[in-house]
């Protein structure tokens, strides 16, 4: 028994699902098996019930999993214990952030980071926004750029980058410059399917007694941008995401003075801010 198989055990009793656990820990299914069948024979004893369906726990299983938590956190709190005695600060941290934060963001912490600690490695993962605090809670990264949102769970640190503020934006063919000008009945409109800027976007239309004619849902603000210049309709979105568009040509911003802005900052599980790695990303000055 070593300390990567007890990782990849933990992940599986939590996740429940040999595919997830593989993709996340980076390695294969039948390599995933082998470790678990391992640790059976060691042990003497079933870890998991597995059928074509599902996969549970055993009560063995559940014994394992109280073992290997407390045993992984008296590892890493050892290696944050060494690190601390030592004057250079070494390890990984992963961080997951969509491609335009990596972009926009990004960056200048790391720039900073890299400068202050150049003995970390970095292992950034880009994807949907919308994946982000799932990212930090499933423990597939240990930071990611998140925006915070109203009912921002209870067991995640959000530490503040910037304030995003939200445009709308018109084909640039309609010629459309003002708020006035547009017609809500007639000028259609495009929504994401998910996130804060739907949220947002309803709860703005809502104080203004308007009722949205809803030409399509996407997923993703990128998608919003690309839909808009194919004069599809108009919509909102983070001002970020038009500014590193290669659309951004096509559309036409209008003012809209009173939409709340999204809140764009760093997230990581409440139980690790303390961590050496991650401490020290979190408090990285922004120049």
């Amino acid at each position: 028994m070593d300390f990567r198989s007890l990782q990849l055990f933990t992940h599986l009793a939590t996740s429940l699902h040999f595919g997830d656990t593989a993709k996340a820990m980076y390695v294969s299914p039948s390599t995933l098996s082998r470790v678990i069948q391992r640790l059976e024979d060691e042990l003497g004893c079933v870890l998991f019930k597995r059928d074509n369906r599902k996969v549970a726990l055993t009560h063995s299983g559940h014994k394992l999993l109280g073992f290997s938590a407390q045993a992984l956190s008296d590892w890493q709190q050892l290696k944050a214990d060494l690190q601390e005695d030592s004057d250079i600060l070494q390890g990984e941290i992963s961080l997951f952030c969509s491609v335009t934060a990596s972009q926009s963001h990004l960056p200048r912490i790391l720039r900073e980071f890299r400068q202050r600690y150049p003995g970390v490695d970095i292992r950034l993962v880009t994807g949907d926004p919308a994946l982000a605090i799932d990212q930090v809670r499933q423990k597939e990264c240990d930071l990611s750029i998140a925006i915070h949102t109203p009912d921002f769970a209870t067991d995640l640190h959000f530490a503040p980058l910037d304030a995003v503020p939200l445009v709308l934006i018109a084909p640039k063919e309609w010629r459309l410059t003002q708020l006035s000008q547009l017609d809500w009945r007639k000028h259609q409109v495009v929504m994401p399917e998910h996130g804060p800027t739907r949220r947002i976007a309803y709860h703005w239309f809502a104080e203004h007694g308007i009722r949205p004619n809803v030409y399509a849902s996407v997923g993703g603000n990128e998608a919003i941008v690309s839909m808009v210049a194919l004069e599809c309709g108009v919509g909102f979105v983070p001002k970020v995401v038009l500014d590193h568009s290669t659309l951004v040509s096509s559309v036409t911003q209008i003012q809209v003075d009173d939409i709340e802005p999204y809140e764009l900052g760093l997230c990581c599980l409440q139980s690790r801010q303390q961590e050496p790695l991650i401490s020290a990303f979190l408090h990285t000055p922004l120049n």
